[in-house]
């Protein structure tokens, strides 16, 4: 109702943050406090633990980002999609919601692609958040190791942070650990290398 109010009063431009006793909402929900409280997660990481990751974490870093990729590029394919930047970008939405954004508008991929490849991205990440405690026990996601291993393979921040939350809060700062290179480092592959291979 405010989101309404304030775009009514301000023409659309950017809604109830306009009205200056709304100021404050222009902060709220963005990636501003998302990215402060994944770093500030950082802090609670034991750097011994954290080494002991190697090269575990990043091969799970680039089968997480590589594999869901490959489902993607085979999902737009048996959806019709033969056009590579449109491939790509619904791909890269597999990888996570902001890389399939970032990968859209850096191949110059229509609104629509885009928003599925958002979609995708935002269902993955709450998909993880429902499973990582029901398969958690099963899978011995009870240490350091295996929740950097975990949140490698997963790949969404969002997704992990709120599933070892549910499942065990102490190992989210090394779900986040591993998981946070995944936007920047799928931002680096899937507009570039991966495009290429599409």
């Amino acid at each position: 109702v405010l989101a309404y109010f304030g775009g009514r009063i301000t023409h659309g431009h950017h809604g109830i943050g306009d009205v200056p006793m709304f100021g404050g909402f222009l902060l709220m929900g963005g990636g501003l406090f998302r990215d402060f409280s994944v770093t500030a997660t950082a802090f609670n990481i034991d750097i011994a633990q954290a080494k002991r990751a190697g090269w575990i974490g990043f091969t799970a870093l680039v089968l997480g980002t590589i594999l869901p990729f490959i489902v993607g590029v085979t999902v737009a394919r048996a959806y019709g999609y033969t056009d590579p930047v449109t491939i790509t970008t619904i791909a890269a939405g597999c990888v996570t919601y902001i890389v399939g954004g970032v990968t859209g508008g850096a191949l110059g991929a229509a609104s629509p692609i885009v928003a599925i490849a958002v979609a995708i991205g935002v269902l993955k990440a709450i998909l993880i958040m429902i499973a990582t405690p029901i398969v958690a026990p099963y899978i011995g996601l009870n240490n350091s190791r295996t929740a950097m291993a975990y949140g490698g393979m997963m790949g969404s921040i969002s997704g992990v942070t709120a599933g070892l939350g549910a499942a065990n809060p102490r190992l989210i700062p090394y779900g986040a650990l591993v998981t946070t290179f995944h936007t920047g480092f799928g931002c680096l592959v899937c507009p570039s290398i991966l495009f290429l291979l599409t």
